[in-house]
């Protein structure tokens, strides 16, 4: 092996080593600094609950772990390679009031196991990043400190061991000792981290009875999503049947009638054939507006940013548009959001009595954010209106949520999510118009 290789992998095990270490000092950090407080902090709240206070704070303090739990989560996926799933119920669609929004949290059994977690990750946050870090860090002082520094020669090596009780090899002994806890720290601090994460996994991941809660509410958006595509089948085939086959027919009896009197009666020949003409442009104005509604071009051209502002162009009512997106989405994703955005506004048009509206678009924490307010009458409710539902059953079918603020009087705010990642680069800036 050359010297150069040598060079590298000494390299690349001082890199692991290190890194290793940072890692357990954050979550020994991490335990005692932020897990311990917020476990004091949710007990005092919830205590709270009977004289008012604990009612807004408990839910402060609950979305705090679970910021922290995901963080975990993700530390655990990245570091350790050990997947934990969300086990979260999702929000209530139509928002929520200070007892709504305590009741949704403390109702979930996935708050309370995090609350349990942040409990027993201070101990265990603790002994296994000591033994992680310690191993590399004590390592580390008896071949870099312990043989060189003669103020340490009566205390021995480090608070455990002594230098005279390695006999005759002396001053050796904490070299070749020191190398080995450090070569031993390589191997040793990524396992140890891995059960930390492991241990995360036991209390963070979905219980059994979550998952199967899971399965079924999938099952039920699944059903929900073959209903709708099927009556949307049912429309286009209506559409095609009804609209540009009718006028496709009559064109080819108008052409059909025309080549019969072209000798004998030019003129109402020439009349037929401007008659199918017309029939032919109106056939594919039809097809263009039944494409259009299926998958927008807008959108395959310009993303759904583009394809917003085009939407809110197109409108009787000025339109705020603000949108922060990367990259673009998945299409599934993509076009189930534009025509969610695009069912909102027409709800808007037809039903809000409003003089201005807004959209805010923009990716956070894997998740697309839709927001679209208006300040009409309000009283908007998902449960009486058919296009609110659908909206709703086309977001279920991607785990989407939907909350509804629309108080007499207005304004309304529709609030929309959906998990995705972003899979191309964006190519034009983000933008707003108005």
């Amino acid at each position: 092996m050359s010297p150069q290789r040598v060079v590298e992998l000494l390299g690349e095990y001082a890199r692991r080593v290190f890194v290793s270490f940072v890692r357990a000092v954050v979550q020994i950090v991490l335990a005692y600094a932020v897990h311990l407080p917020l476990f004091i902090l949710a007990v005092l709240s919830i205590v709270f609950i009977p004289l008012g206070a604990g009612v807004v704070l408990t839910p402060v303090v609950f979305q705090a772990i679970r910021t922290v739990a995901n963080q975990q989560r993700a530390w655990a996926a990245e570091w350790s390679g050990v997947k934990i799933a969300i086990p979260y119920r999702p929000e209530p669609a139509g928002g929520l009031g200070p007892f709504g929004r305590l009741k949704w949290l403390l109702a979930d059994p996935a708050s309370w196991r995090d609350l349990l977690w942040t409990l027993l990750n201070i101990p265990i946050a603790l002994v296994l990043g000591v033994l992680a870090a310690g191993t590399a860090l004590y390592g580390l002082e008896g071949v870099l400190v312990a043989p060189w520094i003669a103020a340490l020669w009566t205390f021995g090596w480090g608070p455990f061991w002594m230098i005279e009780d390695y006999g005759a090899l002396g001053y050796a002994g904490t070299l070749v000792l020191g190398a080995a806890m450090v070569a031993a720290s390589v191997r040793l601090g990524p396992l140890l981290l891995k059960a930390h994460a492991l241990f995360g996994q036991s209390l963070l991941s979905p219980t059994r009875g979550a998952l199967t809660e899971r399965v079924q509410r999938l099952t039920e958006t699944r059903s929900e999503t073959v209903d709708a595509s099927a009556a949307e089948l049912r429309r286009i085939e209506r559409d095609l049947h009804d609209g540009a086959q009718a006028r496709l027919v009559a064109l080819s009896m108008n052409i059909g009638l025309a080549e019969e009197m072209m000798k004998h009666d030019p003129e109402t020949a020439q009349q037929l054939l401007a008659e199918a003409r017309a029939a032919s442009g109106s056939a594919l104005t039809e097809l263009r507006d039944l494409v259009r509604g299926i998958h927008p071009p807008v959108l395959a051209e310009r993303g759904l940013d583009g394809a917003v502002q085009a939407l809110a162009l197109s409108l009787p009512l000025p339109v705020d548009v603000r949108t922060d997106l990367p990259g673009r989405p998945d299409a599934p994703v993509e076009s189930a959001a534009y025509f969610a955005v695009a069912e909102m506004l027409a709800n808007v048009v037809k039903h809000s009595g409003s003089r201005r509206a807004w959209v805010q678009v923009e990716y956070s924490g894997d998740r697309l954010l839709m927001i679209i307010g208006d300040d009409g009458t309000g009283g908007a409710d998902p449960a009486r209106g058919s296009g609110m539902r659908g909206i709703e059953r086309r977001l279920a079918a991607f785990d989407g949520t939907m909350a509804v603020t629309s108080p007499p009087g207005g304004p309304t705010v529709v609030t929309m999510e959906l998990p995705c990642a972003l899979s191309s680069p964006k190519t034009l800036p983000s933008s707003e118009t108005g």
